[in-house]
C-alpha cells in the first residue's frame, strides 16, 4: 500500500522538525490518511529476491547494490525519507540546521538498544559518521566538510562543518549513512569487521543466518523501539542469479518481494498480468539509477579522447533502448537521470550514429587496421546485476566490430567483478549501473572527482578520470548554497563530461519492484524494499 505524500519540501537551512510517529491508520505531517486495508497483524514471513548475493550485509563501507537491500533491515539511519525526499524521523526524533548551514543538531531517540542489549547513544552516531567519512565510497564526498561530531549528552549529536553541504540533510538514511555500534567496531578496521557479515543493529529485524549462495534469514526483533512493529516474524532473502529462475519463483509464489526489475524486461508485461502479482514503481527515488559504459583511462587505447568519441559514434542509444531494454528507460545525453529534474540538462552535445566519423577518429588517433582489418582487441566486463547489462555488453561487442575493434564479453560473479574493476584495475571498459542518488554531489561527483580515485574503493571513479576544471566545479558546487548557482555549475560539469567522455551514459534504469499482493506496506519510503520493512505485513 502506498501512502500519498505531500509535495511540500522543507528547506535545507534554519528549520526544525519534531518527531512524529506513524501508527496504523495515522498519517505523517502533511500526509493524508489512506483508505485502510486490513489492520496490520503479527505473523508470517516474506521472501525477498536478489539477483546477486551481496558481499556484506551492512553498508558502512560498501555500496554494492544488493547490500543496500539488506542493510536497512538490521541497521538504521538518523532519518528516513518520503517519496519526495522529505525527511522523517528514524533514530533522530528532532533536528535543526543553523542558518549558516554549518551545524546540524540531532536529538536522538530514547530507549533504543542494540540487538546485543547495549544502549544506543550519541557516541555511536559520532563513530559512525566519522567512519563513513573515512572509508565509505560516497561518504568521503558527503562528509567532506565535516570537522567534528560533538556529543554534548548521550541523546544529542551535532555535526559541525567547515563549509555548507546543501545535500547533507538528504544523505542520512539507513543504507546511505548507517549508524553502527561503536562498541563492536571501535579499534578494528571497519571495512573488515566480521560484524559486517553478521550485523548487530537497532533495526526491526535481527540477523539469524547467512548460508552462502543460498539465503539470509532475519527474525523479528521483539524489543524494537517502534513496537508493535515489525509485524513479520521473518524475512528470508534468496539469491537467484538466473533470470528465468527468478521469473519462475515469482510466478509460483515462492517470492514475495523482488526489487530492481528482477526479470527480463521482455517478461514484465506478462508477469504483471498475473492476478496475484503487483508492480510497484515507487521506491527508486533515493537511487535514480543509470546505465553507462565506463572506460579505463589507464589503458593506452582509451587515453586518447578521439577513441572514446569514436566509440560514442558507433553506439545507437535508441536501438539499445528499443532492443536491449525493450523500450524501457530514457535515453541519456549526460550523466544525470531525468528524474532529477533540477539538474538534468537535455541539450548536451551528442554523438549521432556515424561509422564514417568513428573510423576517421580512430585513424587520426593512430590506431590503423592491420592486414586482417583489426585495430584493437578489448574485453568488456558487465556488472552481473540484471539481464540488461549482459545484453548491453553483447550489443556493444557487435557495434564495435565495424570499427575493427574485436571485443570479448567477460562474465563473472559480483565480488570478482568489483575486485577486477576497482582493486585490481584489470579491465578495459565496463558496462555498468550507477546510482545518481538524491543529489548529484553525492551520486555523480564520486564518478568523476579525481580525489575519489582510490584503488580498492568500489563504485567510485573507476575511469581514473582527472580534469582540474571539473574538480574545481565539483568542489564549488558541493558548498554552494545558492540553488541557481549550483544548477549552473552542474550544467557546466555535464558539458565538459560529454566532451571528455570518461564514460558514455546510455539509459536511465527502469526500476520496478515485483510483489506478491499478500504483502502489504512494503514500499513506503524513497528506498522502497531497501527500507526496514518494519511496517510490512501479511494481508489476512
Amino acid at each position: 500500500m502506498r501512502l500519498p505524500l505531500s509535495s511540500t519540501r522543507r528547506g535545507f537551512f534554519g528549520f526544525s522538525l519534531k518527531a512524529l510517529t506513524l501508527g496504523a491508520g495515522l498519517a505523517l505531517a502533511g500526509v493524508p490518511v489512506t483508505t485502510a486495508l486490513a489492520a496490520p497483524a503479527h505473523g508470517g514471513a516474506a521472501t525477498l529476491l536478489l539477483a546477486a548475493e551481496p558481499p556484506v550485509l551492512t553498508s558502512i563501507a560498501n555500496t554494492a547494490y544488493n547490500t543496500v537491500y539488506v542493510s536497512g533491515k538490521t541497521t538504521e539511519g538518523l532519518l528516513a525519507y518520503d517519496f519526495d525526499l522529505t525527511p522523517r524521523p528514524q533514530l533522530a526524533t528532532e533536528w535543526s540546521v543553523s542558518e549558516d548551514g554549518l551545524r546540524y543538531t540531532f536529538k536522538l531517540r530514547e530507549g533504543v538498544k542494540w540487538h546485543d542489549g547495549k544502549p544506543f547513544t550519541s557516541a555511536d552516531v559520532a563513530y559512525s559518521i566519522n567512519t563513513l567519512k573515512e572509508i565509505h565510497p560516497r561518504g568521503r564526498n558527503t562528509f567532506l566538510n565535516l570537522v567534528a561530531v560533538e556529543t554534548p549528552d548521550p541523546l544529542t549529536a551535532v555535526l559541525v562543518l567547515s563549509k555548507p553541504a546543501p545535500y547533507l540533510i538528504s544523505a542520512l538514511n539507513a543504507t546511505e549513512s548507517p549508524i553502527v555500534p561503536k562498541h563492536l567496531y571501535e579499534g578494528t578496521k571497519a571495512a573488515e569487521n566480521p560484524v559486517n557479515l553478521a550485523p548487530i543493529g537497532t533495526g526491526p529485524y535481527k540477523f539469524k543466518e547467512w548460508v552462502r549462495a543460498s539465503h539470509i534469514i532475519y527474525e523479528r526483533n521483539p524489543d524494537y523501539w517502534d513496537g508493535p512493529k515489525p509485524y513479520l516474524d521473518r524475512i528470508v532473502v534468496r539469491f537467484i542469479p538466473d533470470a528465468a529462475g527468478r521469473a519462475i519463483a515469482i510466478e509460483t509464489g515462492e517470492i514475495d518481494l523482488a526489487p530492481n526489475t528482477p526479470v527480463p524486461l521482455s517478461d514484465l508485461a506478462r508477469i504483471e498480468s498475473l492476478p496475484n502479482i503487483g508492480i510497484e514503481t515507487n521506491g527508486g527515488q533515493y537511487n535514480n539509477g543509470i546505465s553507462r559504459l565506463e572506460f579505463n583511462l589507464e589503458r593506452p587505447f582509451f587515453k586518447d579522447v578521439r577513441v572514446r568519441r569514436a566509440i560514442a559514434h558507433a553506439l545507437d542509444k535508441q536501438l539499445i533502448k528499443n532492443t536491449v531494454a525493450y523500450g524501457y528507460g530514457s535515453i541519456l545525453p549526460g550523466p544525470i537521470n531525468p528524474n532529477l529534474t533540477r539538474w538534468f540538462v537535455p541539450d548536451l552535445k551528442t554523438y549521432p550514429l556515424d561509422l564514417v566519423a568513428a573510423n576517421k577518429l580512430l585513424d587520426e588517433a593512430g590506431f590503423a587496421r592491420d592486414a586482417k582489418g583489426l585495430r584493437q582487441q578489448l574485453t568488456i566486463d558487465y556488472v552481473p546485476s540484471g539481464d540488461i547489462y549482459r545484453r548491453g555488453a553483447d550489443y556493444i561487442k557487435q557495434a564495435l566490430a565495424p570499427l575493427g575493434i574485436d571485443v570479448t564479453v567477460r562474465s563473472q560473479d559480483f565480488a570478482t567483478y568489483t575486485r577486477r574493476i576497482y582493486t585490481d584495475r584489470d579491465f578495459d571498459f565496463a558496462f555498468e549501473g550507477m546510482s545518481n542518488l538524491f543529489d548529484p554531489t553525492v551520486g555523480v561527483q564520486r564518478l568523476y572527482w579525481s580525489k575519489n580515485f582510490k584503488p580498492g574503493v568500489p563504485f567510485s571513479n573507476g575511469a581514473a578520470y582527472h580534469n582540474p576544471e571539473v574538480d574545481r566545479l565539483l568542489e564549488d558546487a558541493a558548498v554552494e548554497t545558492d540553488p541557481d548557482k549550483r544548477v549552473a555549475q552542474w550544467r557546466r560539469i555535464q558539458e565538459i563530461l560529454v566532451d571528455d567522455l570518461p564514460a558514455i551514459d546510455i539509459l536511465s534504469s527502469p526500476e520496478v519492484t515485483i510483489y506478491n499482493k499478500r504483502i502489504v506496506n512494503h514500499t513506503i519510503t524513497a528506498d522502497g524494499v531497501g527500507g526496514s520493512l518494519a511496517e510490512a505485513y501479511v494481508a489476512k
